[in-house]
């Protein structure tokens, strides 16, 4: 079974690389500090990104900058951020693409555990299974029957090979046995309007990015990759309950600093992310991007990175697309 099980347990060493440089944030933060996103602006990690941004200015004094700085799949903002000083003006707002997926299917110029100090998952992402609203389906199932019956006739959506919407999407059509035709695209935007327009069949994604175009009878929602029901749209159900146990999948967007920054700047932007989450304006402006608000520690960060690096090698291997040799 392929659906993350978050685990309580000794941490690697790595887990506590912030510890390893003398406490000196009682002066932190004194100028600018630059938060990284590893995609466009206007995505949902840009969004997030600001949102958090804008509370942590408040609350810490100093201003609180999003530099969006996209391309190699988030590499390149990773590797900057790997490379900056751990002094806590440089942060990255990190998900799985460039954690536990890019550093496992290609080179990069930065080690995922030894390269980082996690602070705090700000919100999760269910991946939700969308399709044209014009096909003659209203359930998963029906879906299943429907493509089927017309293997590599139908196209979906994803963002290139080892994206997490190509890995996601191979993992369900395995499990299903179907066979789709792949369309990738560069972001989600455009592979949703081309859904919406029926130039495609369907899309695993994340659901902040097709809830508009679902509320208003766009595109229809058939599974929803959690292990519970989502909030925001209780009438669609789990794989589980849609007749395909095993597929858990939310994607994250926390914030994590260069291995090295003194551990005590680590905590306090740990404790400020955890404060501002809760806050229901701060969880509103998130719930409304389809995102649920965490704010989780540290240590529990960690052990979710772990968790995934673990799913998403697997999902790897199932899709073949290890291209680092």
């Amino acid at each position: 079974m392929l659906s993350r099980r978050l685990f309580v347990g000794s941490f690697p060493a790595w887990t506590l690389v912030a510890a390893a440089r003398p406490a000196s944030a009682q002066a932190w933060p004194q100028r600018t500090v630059r938060i990284l996103v590893p995609f466009a602006a206007g995505g949902n990690a840009d969004i997030i990104a600001r949102i958090i941004a804008q509370r942590l200015g408040e609350t810490l004094g100093q201003p609180f900058i999003v530099e969006a700085r996209p391309g190699a799949s988030g590499a390149l903002a990773a590797e900057a951020v790997a490379r900056a000083a751990p002094d806590g003006y440089t942060l990255f707002m990190g998900s799985p693409s460039q954690i536990a997926i890019t550093p496992f299917i290609t080179k990069t110029a930065y080690d995922p555990v030894k390269d980082f100090a996690p602070i705090s998952v700000i919100g999760t992402n269910p991946k939700v299974w969308a399709i044209y609203a014009g096909l003659p389906v209203d359930t998963f199932a029906q879906f299943v029957d429907y493509v089927r019956q017309r293997p590599n006739q139908l196209a979906y959506a994803d963002a290139g090979a080892g994206s997490i919407p190509h890995l996601s999407t191979e993992l369900v059509l395995k499990r299903a046995g179907l066979q789709m035709i792949r369309a990738s695209y560069k972001g989600n935007a455009p592979s949703t309007t081309d859904l919406v327009a029926g130039h495609i069949s369907t899309s695993f994604t994340n659901l902040s990015g097709v809830l508009p175009y679902a509320a208003t009878g766009g595109l229809k929602l058939l599974a929803v990759a959690s292990e519970q029901r989502s909030p925001h749209i209780p009438n669609v159900p789990t794989f589980a309950e849609a007749g395909l146990p095993g597929i858990v999948i939310l994607t994250w967007n926390g914030l994590m600093a260069p291995a090295g920054t003194p551990r005590d700047i680590i905590g306090r932007l740990a404790q400020e992310i955890g404060r501002a989450v809760k806050d229901p304006a701060i969880a509103e402006r998130l719930a409304s991007n389809g995102v649920d608000a965490l704010g989780n520690t540290p240590q529990e960060f960690a052990t979710l990175i772990t968790a995934d690096i673990a799913l998403w090698r697997e999902a790897i291997k199932i899709a073949g697309v290890d291209l680092r040799n």
